[in-house]
């Protein structure tokens, strides 16, 4: 269920009706917005039912939810959510760049890479310290080393780091290092691991899993956020179909529902949802067209010689066309670079 309080509700008035609900054993999660500020409640519906929530002073009206997703709904905040990630601005009219390898194979190569992005207008490097790869025997990261080399390339060029955490054990470590903690799409449904996350309070980047629905994915999100933390992005990175010519059937149009849906950040990804380099900027261009908040573009000094994802991964001289070409439909939609 949500409150919504009248625009004329004081501070003492909202404090009320917290007490109120909380006394009665109900979680609150609180939306602040310009002009209203709402009230989401958590718990059984039989204690909510039993409160008479809009007899209380400054309560304008209650609306129930009642898709299994609350938090991360446009009802619970009907403004979209900007996080503030040191400075960068992800959400509303700003777009983002998260650009880099897929894996950090050595300092040279990541510090090359970062200056690379940076050089082109990215505000985020990107880069796979741990590695979950379908085979055991692919190339599987180089761990804290390579967290360690994220923070140094972090250090020199200004760029903020965003980089996969795999388990729960690697959360803390992955958080003293990141800027951004991204949930990979095999881990979309580890509900422990999205609970873990939730409770770091850093970003996440929630990518979606490779077969699952935008209902899943939302429900995923809200794991996160039921613990109290509202700094989610989601990440479409394409989705397994019967379609083989490209890696995955990267689906737009889950971001225009996402907008329709919910008030968080999207994020698109067209390396990994197409897995070639000659679609991935035609695929770019597609996605800020169609509403998203920023993209996920892999970049690699020589692709040819990439431990992972080489086919995917865009040279410097093409990331610099893709970013101009970006730069251009952003202004004709009324984006701009964060």
């Amino acid at each position: 269920m949500i409150i919504v309080m009248s625009p004329t509700a004081t501070q003492k008035e909202i404090e009320h009706v917290i007490a109120r609900v909380t006394g009665a054993g109900l979680k609150v999660h609180l939306s602040e917005g310009k002009i209203r500020t709402i009230i989401g409640l958590i718990g059984e519906k039989k204690m909510m039912a039993q409160l008479p929530l809009e007899a209380l002073a400054g309560v304008e009206k209650t609306i129930s939810v009642t898709a299994g997703y609350k938090l991360v709904s446009s009802e619970f905040k009907n403004e979209d959510t900007v996080i503030d990630i040191g400075g960068v601005l992800v959400g509303a009219q700003n777009l983002v760049i998260m650009a880099g390898p897929c894996a950090v194979e050595s300092r040279a190569q990541l510090l090359e890479s970062a200056r690379i992005v940076k050089e082109a207008g990215a505000q985020f490097l990107r880069g796979g310290a741990y590695k979950p790869r379908t085979s055991p025997y692919s190339f599987q990261g180089l761990e804290e080393k390579g967290l360690e080399m994220l923070a140094e390339a972090r250090a020199v060029t200004g760029l903020k780091v965003v980089t996969e955490v795999v388990d729960i054990q690697s959360v803390s470590v992955v958080s003293a290092y990141a800027d951004v903690l991204q949930i990979g799409a095999r881990n979309m449904q580890n509900f422990q691991l999205l609970k873990a996350v939730g409770k770091s309070g850093m970003p996440v980047l929630l990518k979606r899993g490779i077969a699952a629905t935008i209902n899943e994915w939302l429900h995923a999100a809200e794991y996160i956020m039921s613990e109290g933390n509202y700094n989610v992005m989601f990440c479409e990175r394409g989705i397994r179909t019967f379609e083989d010519y490209t890696r995955n059937t990267l689906d737009l149009s889950a971001v225009a529902a996402l907008k329709n849906i919910s008030h968080l950040p999207v994020i698109v990804d067209p390396s990994h949802g197409t897995g070639l380099w000659k679609l991935v900027r035609p695929m770019a261009k597609a996605a800020i067209a169609g509403g998203a908040d920023g993209l996920m573009i892999e970049v690699h000094p020589n692709p040819a010689e990439a431990l992972s994802d080489g086919n995917q991964s865009l040279t410097p001289e093409n990331f610099h066309m893709l970013m101009n070409e970006v730069g251009t439909v952003a202004s004709a939609v009324g984006r701009r670079m964060a």
